[in-house]
């Protein structure tokens, strides 16, 4: 259920984040053999997620498809409902990109930074965690999100937004600052696990880039969404976290670009 909602939404984030308007929905919904009850229940509370979040979001479901007895002697596929979702941008003016534009900018957190490492790249990968709960959701916090990103969008009081989601906040702003070759600095919330801050996945937050001289107005707009100050984007193309280098963006850039081919031949 929660997850059903997770990826509409995420979708949904997308597309404010370029600017665009969420419209519609369509779906590709993968599942095992639905006489299995726990592959059935898992089917209808992903329709029910689905749902939820498509009803919150105006964007109805257009079209889609279902493919059951996705199974091997291994067992059913994990539940795997797809979305494609379109977007509507009325103006190439609203446009809004991901990438960093200038050394001196801040970059903010829009939404709550949570002690969250859930169903995380991380926790998979990393740690050798396969099977965890879902990460953090909250259906009314992530329209709040992506009205308020939208509203920054449309005052020009941004320059970069990009969505937290597989990988975490440093996926993020690797993915912010590869573009244009810019490193950046930031500072992690000493209360929180640092594995968390960096690299949990807990939903309804994007990532942003503010003009230095445009700081305060974009403050003054938040109005009561909670919003991070992280830090600044750098020419020295170093990244730094918490004062301590964390290398160069040429390096994870190469790692990052590479990533599919090394495994391949490996």
């Amino acid at each position: 259920y929660k997850g059903a909602m997770i990826a509409v939404s995420e979708a949904a984030r997308n597309i404010v984040c370029s600017g665009a308007v969420p419209v519609a929905i369509t779906n590709c919904l993968n599942f095992g053999n639905p006489y299995n009850p726990e592959v059935y229940y898992q089917f209808v509370h992903a329709i029910k997620g689905m749902s939820a979040a498509c009803e919150k979001l105006g964007t109805p479901v257009t079209g889609g498809n279902v493919s059951f007895y996705n199974q091997s002697e291994d067992g059913p596929v994990y539940p795997t409902p797809t979305i494609g979702m379109v977007g509507v941008m009325d103006s190439l003016e609203q446009k809004m990109s991901l990438n960093f534009k200038n050394a001196g900018d801040a970059i903010y957190v829009i939404g709550v930074n949570r002690n969250d490492i859930n169903c995380s790249e991380y926790l998979h990968h990393i740690c050798g965690v396969t099977h965890s709960p879902a990460p953090h959701f909250d259906l009314e916090e992530e329209f709040q999100l992506q009205q308020t990103v939208a509203r920054l969008i449309s005052e020009k009081l941004i320059i970069s937004a990009h969505d937290i989601s597989e990988g975490g906040l440093f996926a993020c702003l690797l993915e912010s600052a590869m573009p244009n070759d810019f490193g950046f600095s930031i500072s992690t919330d000493k209360s929180m696990r640092k594995d968390a801050f960096l690299f949990g996945e807990a939903q309804s937050r994007v990532v942003v880039s503010v003009n230095h001289h445009l700081h305060a107005m974009f403050e003054a707009e938040m109005k009561g969404m909670p919003f991070t100050k992280l830090g600044t984007v750098n020419a020295n193309k170093e990244i730094c976290i918490d004062d301590e280098s964390w290398g160069y963006i040429s390096d994870w850039k190469e790692a990052y670009d590479t990533s599919l081919e090394k495994l391949l031949l490996s």
